[in-house]
């Protein structure tokens, strides 16, 4: 004898009616049809959250590596400030005790601190006129070439201690006077 389902069973005793039968059966089927769209829905979930997840990861890491890039940029251009430094600056005269009476005392600033470099009147002259620039090298300062030290202010402007120019200052020195009225009928 084959083994009837319990619904068949139920049909065949006569407990329950065929119109019931139905009803079961259908309600058994949009049972079934909605767990398997539940399925679906959940699946779909988990995609998503592992979609999102997968996101902010290559955000993460496109965010290190943007990191480490201008990290590496950075110290590429401290290579070449360094570099640029020492092989163009000036050399340090070594001064006999008569000759360091001649030298002279040339006060900058560094970071709101007042330095002391010592130099040769002619450097000084070069220094003023915008022809020679300081450059911070570690701790120490050096003497570069007025084009050496625009070069460095490319790759770090903080590098740069001083660089005059020459044209705002004779500006300044014009300004400085026009507030002067000179008479017409002046005679020397």
């Amino acid at each position: 004898m084959a083994k009837l389902s319990l619904q068949e069973q139920l049909l065949k005793s006569g407990l329950v009616g065929s119109g019931q039968a139905k009803t079961i059966k259908a309600g058994k089927y949009k049972q079934a049809k909605q767990q398997q769209h539940n399925k679906i829905a959940v699946a779909d979930d988990v995609k998503e959250k592992a979609q999102k997840a997968r996101l902010e990861q290559a955000e993460k890491d496109r965010e290190l590596n943007q990191q480490r890039k201008q990290e590496e940029e950075r110290k590429q251009l401290a290579a070449q400030v360094k570099q640029l430094i020492e092989q163009n600056r000036l050399p340090k005269e070594k001064f006999s005790a008569a000759q360091l009476d001649d030298n002279l005392a040339y006060h900058f600033t560094d970071r709101n601190k007042v330095k002391t470099l010592y130099v040769s009147k002619n450097q000084r002259e070069q220094i003023t006129q915008g022809q020679l620039a300081i450059v911070r090298l570690g701790k120490q300062y050096e003497l570069v070439s007025a084009d050496v030290a625009d070069k460095i202010k490319l790759r770090d402007e903080t590098s740069v201690i001083v660089l005059n120019d020459l044209n705002q200052q004779l500006v300044a020195q014009e300004d400085a006077y026009s507030v002067f009225q000179v008479p017409d009928d002046l005679t020397w």
